[in-house]
């Protein structure tokens, strides 16, 4: 598990990543939860890094695919606790499906062969599990984290903007391996950028991803000079 900001912990689950917002009056705050089966995975590196899984009070889904929300049902159930989400990702979860609309493969062999090797073959359903709390554009959690509705990889995909921290926890908006670059495939990859462009006019420095490392320095104009 590695330490973003004060708050934010990183952790690497294969090729996709989970988060954990840590705040001292609201607990801890588990973003997405890595493909089926990462229950064990999640819980062995908070325990090396001496946090408590029974102290998780919930989870936010920032999308329905099933690479962020493959665990969400065994480790909410598991802990008895609630999960967050936007309306459209609950539309689909609830019954359990990563998604409903076409997907459209981003330019370049490499995405082609991702998109072959693990997306085309990633399943198309999941476990479901219930969505207790509907996330709004905008809306201002406790503990200073901003929703930010940020469509074209997904419907109902959320970005989270830790304002004290300014830090932006991106999602799958765009991914950065090996420098930032479009995610593999989007439900309506134009709609994507300017959900891009939409997180990035906002004011943090560091930003996290689903997949690949952190920009951990002037992130919002890195993210607008790449896909403006």
């Amino acid at each position: 598990m590695k330490k973003i900001t004060s708050h934010l912990y990183q952790l690497s689950l294969g090729f996709v990543n989970a988060f954990l917002i840590e705040d001292d009056e609201q607990g801890l705050t588990l973003v997405d939860t890595g493909t089926p089966g990462s229950l064990p995975k999640i819980f062995a590196q908070m325990e090396k890094a001496g946090k408590d899984p029974r102290d998780i009070r919930r989870i936010i889904v920032t999308h329905a695919h099933t690479d962020h929300t493959g665990s969400a049902a065994a480790i909410s159930k598991e802990l008895d606790i609630p999960v967050w989400a936007h309306a459209d990702t609950a539309r689909l979860v609830e019954r359990g499906l990563p998604g409903d609309a076409a997907l459209h493969v981003s330019p370049g062999l490499l995405n082609q062969v991702i998109y072959q090797l693990f997306i085309r073959r990633g399943g198309s359903t999941i476990d479901p599990f219930t969505i207790t709390r509907l996330l709004n554009d905008g809306e201002v959690l406790p503990g200073g984290v901003r929703v930010i509705y940020t469509p074209g990889h997904s419907a109902g995909h959320l970005a989270l903007l830790l304002q004290t921290d300014r830090v932006l926890i991106a999602a799958d908006i765009c991914a950065n391996a090996a420098g930032l670059h479009w995610r593999t495939v989007y439900e309506d990859r134009e709609l994507g950028r300017q959900s891009i462009l939409k997180a990035a006019a906002f004011d943090f420095d560091m930003a996290v991803f689903g997949h690949g490392g952190p920009l951990t320095s002037a992130a919002n104009t890195r993210l607008h000079a790449k896909f403006a």
